[in-house]
């Protein structure tokens, strides 16, 4: 067991070290080890495609997606399209990169050279396919996460309301892990047999089609970040050249974090659907710690203000008061954009019956609000 042990640390520090080498002696043409690897597949097989790129690197699509835009913005490649086919995006080197070819040759052959030394060649190549052969292993017990898998239930192809200042389309994922009696989203929640989802293929090819004419997408649901291979999705389209919203409910803060970090997101939207002790009733679940523990999480990491965000409320006479309202905006106090929105039975929501607030009535909650949050606005009368 020590030894399996030794191996994995080995791994970890090896790794460790290529980075800092690599960021070290890459500095002076900015970039680090994560793009390095990138162009030089592109130098040594220029026209390849991003996807054949992802496949040889054995990186997923968002870190292949991130990585190639900061080579474009450096000005290290080109992006064609394919003569045959115009979706199929094809990369080459720049002049830049020609100037810097032997530099970055040097600096791969010195650490190979360091981290092999004292090894024969017949040593070389044993180690080599030792390490293919882990990395082939490792790749059926980790499968990758991509766009295709992500359950779309529909598109709205223009909105000027979802995407606060930009024209832009919504994105409908399917599944949610609340279930709000007052939800006006009915069929995404409770997925009715046969739905007929609509296939992520077609999503990237409508943005194709809209690209300078649309300046954002926002994703909603549902809950976007219940998705396998949401982040694939994000970097797709933020490879498009879209602005990206991303809806929540705030039950993944982990996963929260790790879309904001991507650089995949440019604007989180998060609703906060009551005051801490009736938020499980609200939200139709089960009293659990849990859940208010995940939602202080997701709202302390908002709150450090990482992204560009705003919180709302949906206000129904049957769930929230005025004191309620008070007790989030003490939770949130000091946040820029917080959103009071009245309720409006779609005749789609989970349950009947629930009534909304008169305009008079949510004026005078966000009167009351701003005592806390001066920036408080209504939505949806």
């Amino acid at each position: 067991m020590g030894s399996t042990n030794d191996l994995i640390i080995n791994i970890s520090a090896l790794y460790r070290f290529a980075q800092k080498f690599f960021d070290k002696n890459l500095a002076p043409f900015n970039l680090g080890s994560g793009q390095f690897i990138y162009l030089m597949e592109i130098y040594e097989h220029e026209g390849i495609s991003m996807q054949r790129l992802t496949d040889i690197i054995g990186m997923d699509k968002g870190t292949t997606t991130k990585s190639i835009k900061k080579l474009l913005d450096e000005g290290y490649i080109d992006i064609r399209a394919d003569d045959q086919d115009k979706r199929v995006k094809r990369m080459y080197v720049t002049d830049k990169t020609a100037k810097i070819i032997n530099d970055l040759y040097r600096i791969r052959t010195e650490f190979t050279s360091q981290i092999l030394k004292d090894r024969s060649d017949d040593e070389i190549l044993g180690i080599t396919a030792i390490f293919n052969r882990m990395t082939r292993n490792a790749e059926e017990i980790v499968p990758e996460e991509n766009y295709s898998q992500i359950k779309i239930g529909g598109l709205q192809k223009l909105t000027l309301l979802d995407y606060p200042g930009e024209v832009a389309c919504t994105i409908f994922t399917c599944g949610c892990n609340m279930k709000c009696p007052f939800c006006h989203n009915r069929d995404l929640v409770f997925i009715p047999e046969n739905f007929a989802y609509t296939d992520p293929d077609d999503i990237i090819r409508f943005l194709e089609k809209r690209q300078g004419i649309l300046e954002a997408v926002c994703i909603t649901g549902g809950e976007p970040l219940l998705q396998t291979g949401i982040l694939d999705f994000l970097a797709q389209i933020k490879a498009l050249g879209f602005k990206v919203k991303v809806d929540t409910n705030g039950l993944f803060p982990e996963k929260l974090k790790e879309i904001v970090e991507s650089g995949f997101v440019d604007y989180v939207a998060m609703d906060i659907k009551n005051s801490l002790p009736k938020y499980c009733v609200t939200a139709g679940l089960s009293e659990s710690t849990a859940v208010t523990d995940r939602i202080r999480q997701s709202l302390d990491y908002l709150m450090s203000d990482p992204i560009d965000h705003e919180f709302r409320t949906t206000v129904v006479r049957q769930f929230h008061t005025k004191e309620d309202l008070l007790d989030i905006a003490e939770m949130i106090r000091g946040t820029d954009k917080y959103y009071l929105q009245q309720f409006v039975d779609s005749g789609r929501c989970i349950e009947e019956g629930y009534e909304s607030y008169s305009k008079v009535e949510m004026e005078e909650f966000r009167d009351a609000v701003r005592a806390i949050i001066p920036n408080v606005e209504l939505r949806g009368l």
